[in-house]
């Protein structure tokens, strides 16, 4: 993936990614919450490049589950989807997700462009009606070969016996599009990443594709089959399209047409490992029996574990998203997760790591460089800036550095390489550090003449070097960031216009006044822990104080 060039046609044209459409049996996990925060981290990169974003998530919530979850809770599936569908975009607005579409498959405009679809894949003749029966996983929402399964016929991904059942169904002629799923793959290397990912679906095409079914006569809620109104549509036949009709324009006619010149095919679809058979098999060959584009990636990310353990509420490990927010507060939630977690792979929570990554790299490495420098400034400078950091600079060492890490880090951010590119933002801040210490302006200050001199173009360079982080972490901490940029004397209106352009060398100017100095990230407190003055805890408290929970940052408008 690179930054766009060339032609106008070519800047114009969006960048659209997806998050998968999360199934409303259960309130939101951490799970669904990293894959949402990896794609809006994406996305906020995009947009920093000068790229018109489509960001799309939304709620999955047709199916069996569904109706079983709400007569569990003494509710019907609508309201059950309104409750649960809620919760998402609650979570979604505190862990600063800058979606564009929310999308729910229960929504009207869906339900036509859905039929509209298996309408032209039903005239392609890839449609037809067969008796089936087989293994089949409520959770998974889909039959199992007996060679997938676990002894006694359990799914491998939830653990629980796959039920013998038997149904008149209608089926998507899959096998039909063996070949060209084998010819794509084969040519176009980057459609599944990352490449383990890619080797994982070419084992399942080789093995052979089965047809499979894509509606179901026993499950009432859900999307009617055009020609059958006894059956609805399967949920996975169903789901896949809330990628299309989010894309339609608020009131324009549901079609697939008015659907599509919106932006398919999408750039990316984010989605976790255990959904890739669906993305990338079923999906293209979908696509490809109604004459549409395919998107350009699928991405399949890992799992998360707590404390090197799965985690499930057998276990009662489970790492609840609110939890987290409540305590630490989404920018230690976001970049935790995004910093840790090598993006492709599994990775693993724990709240010791959690608090010694956090307090190193947001309240140490980049809060305090940042407070003690504006601390400087006001002692020495009036809070004022005494020359442009463009001249102050000149051609030191450290200005050339953070030129390096800052390409460093948008490359990484290209190829979807998250954690790396937190690596390469927070060596800018490790450099800032180093040439603070090394050039200890303090006591220059107190040398005065050309020494007091000398120690305020160093605080200036020091400056831009946080100026610069602010606009490379906005991606992964973006709440923080504008607290950074607000603290160096620019308004929120400066922060939401800000792009990549702006991590340039230079932005400060002399004369310009910076905000009264106050930490933008406090430490962490371990419960029990000395806090830095010397005090204590109060006696008898046990927990932490919830995180602050600054405004949400509004996105500039692409």
């Amino acid at each position: 993936m690179s930054e766009s060039s060339g032609s106008a046609s070519v800047k114009a044209e969006p960048f659209v990614l997806t998050t998968p459409l999360y199934y409303v049996n259960a309130p939101p996990h951490m799970g669904s919450a990293y894959s949402t925060i990896a794609a809006d981290a994406i996305a906020r990169f995009q947009r920093l490049l000068g790229k018109k974003v489509i960001f799309i998530t939304g709620t999955d919530e047709h199916g069996e589950k569904i109706a079983t979850a709400a007569a569990a809770h003494g509710c019907s599936p609508k309201e059950h989807c309104d409750t649960i569908s809620h919760a998402y975009q609650m979570l979604w607005k505190d862990l600063d997700i800058s979606y564009d579409k929310f999308i729910r498959t229960s929504d009207p405009v869906h339900e036509e462009i859905v039929k509209e679809f298996y309408s032209k894949v039903f005239s392609k003749g890839d449609i037809y009606c067969a008796d089936y029966e087989g293994l089949y996983c409520v959770n998974c929402e889909e039959y199992k070969d007996e060679k997938e399964l676990l002894e006694n016929n359990h799914c491998p991904m939830h653990l629980k016996p796959c039920l013998l059942r038997k149904e008149n169904n209608y089926f998507f002629s899959l096998s039909k599009y063996q070949k060209q799923l084998e010819d794509i793959l084969a040519a176009q290397s980057d459609f599944v990443q990352p490449p383990f990912r890619l080797n994982e679906v070419l084992g399942w095409v080789k093995n052979g594709l089965r047809d499979f079914s894509i509606s179901r006569a026993s499950v009432e809620w859900g999307i009617p089959v055009p020609n059958d109104n006894k059956q609805t549509i399967y949920v996975w036949f169903d789901a896949l399209l809330g990628y299309v009709s989010a894309l339609l324009k608020e009131g324009e006619e549901p079609t697939l047409q008015n659907a599509l010149s919106s932006g398919w095919p999408v750039s990316l679809h984010l989605i976790g490992k255990d959904i890739l058979r669906f993305h990338a098999v079923y999906w293209p060959a979908m696509l490809m029996s109604a004459g549409l584009d395919l998107p350009k990636m699928v991405f399949g990310h890992g799992f998360l574990t707590k404390d090197g353990m799965k985690m499930g509420k057998s276990l009662g490990n489970t790492l609840e998203p609110k939890d987290l927010l409540f305590e630490f507060g989404s920018d230690a939630v976001r970049y935790f997760f995004l910093r840790e977690v090598e993006f492709g792979n599994d990775g693993d929570y724990s709240e010791e790591r959690f608090i010694n990554i956090v307090n190193a790299h947001l309240a140490n490495t980049i809060g305090n460089l940042l407070n003690r420098t504006l601390g400087l400034l006001k002692k020495n400078c009036e809070s004022t800036l005494g020359f442009d950091s463009a001249s102050a600079a000149q051609e030191i060492p450290l200005k050339h550095n953070v030129k390096e890490l800052v390409e460093k880090a948008r490359i990484h951010y290209e190829n979807l390489s998250i954690s790396s590119a937190c690596e390469s933002v927070m060596e800018i801040g490790n450099a800032g550090n180093l040439y603070m210490d090394e050039h200890a302006p303090w006591s220059l200050f107190k040398q005065g003449g050309a020494s007091a001199e000398a120690a305020s173009k160093d605080l200036v360079i020091i400056l831009e070097t946080v100026r610069i982080i602010a606009i490379a972490l906005s991606p992964i901490t973006p709440t923080l960031s504008f607290r950074m940029y607000s603290q160096l004397g620019y308004s929120r209106a400066q922060f939401e216009a800000v792009t990549w352009d702006d991590t340039r060398w230079g932005g400060l100017k002399a004369g310009q006044v910076m905000a009264e100095p106050k930490p933008v990230f406090a430490r962490i407190e371990r419960k029990g822990e000395e806090k830095k003055d010397g005090g204590v805890p109060p006696k008898g408290v046990k927990e932490r104080k919830r995180a602050p929970q600054p405004q949400r940052v509004a996105e500039a408008q692409p």
